[in-house]
């Protein structure tokens, strides 16, 4: 997990310094997950430093409504990496199970869009893997331990991302 963690930091650097943003999904807690990791990426992890470029597609009331009655829940995040996501932007999806239709619908569309994907899910969710250009499995799957894996995880990428880029600003 740590070499994958690892990886998935070093897309989301290169990512963020091509001035490309972090699309960010997940249904019940994994939605509440995707907010709080955006909001570490966009405001701040640890240190005072500019903001960098993140989105949770899990916010917007308004167009996951609109989604969900238009087009079926199913396209309620695909829908949206068409419309946000741009080729060199990054994807990662949140699902413990790893078998939401909804989150893979946004990963067949990011990958088609030319989007980096990253899943995070637990130890059931290799159905992710054929969708997934990096995948992070926990080694459970037990949905609250699962959630608590990914938050950590995730906690240690944020720290990594704002210590690489910060590193390079101060270089400049």
């Amino acid at each position: 997990m740590l070499a994958s963690a690892h990886k998935i930091a070093a897309v989301v650097v290169a990512a963020l310094r091509a001035g490309n943003k972090l699309l960010i999904i997940g249904n019940g807690g994994s939605a509440a997950d995707a907010q709080h990791i955006a909001a570490e990426i966009i405001g701040r992890y640890k240190q005072d430093r500019p903001a960098y470029a993140a989105l949770a597609l899990t916010t917007d009331t308004s167009a996951l409504t609109a989604i969900a009655n238009d087009y079926g829940f199913e396209q309620v995040f695909a829908r949206q990496v068409e419309g946000l996501g741009r080729c060199g932007d990054v994807l990662l999806a949140l699902s413990t199970s790893g078998r939401s239709p909804n989150i893979l619908a946004a990963l067949k569309s990011a990958r088609a869009r030319g989007l980096v994907t990253i899943g995070f899910t637990g130890s059931k969710g290799e159905a992710m893997r054929a969708l997934c250009d990096h995948l992070l499995v926990s080694p459970s799957d037990d949905t609250p331990v699962v959630q608590q894996i990914h938050l950590a995880a995730a906690h240690g990428i944020c720290d990594e991302i704002e210590q690489s880029l910060m590193l390079e600003a101060a270089k400049k």
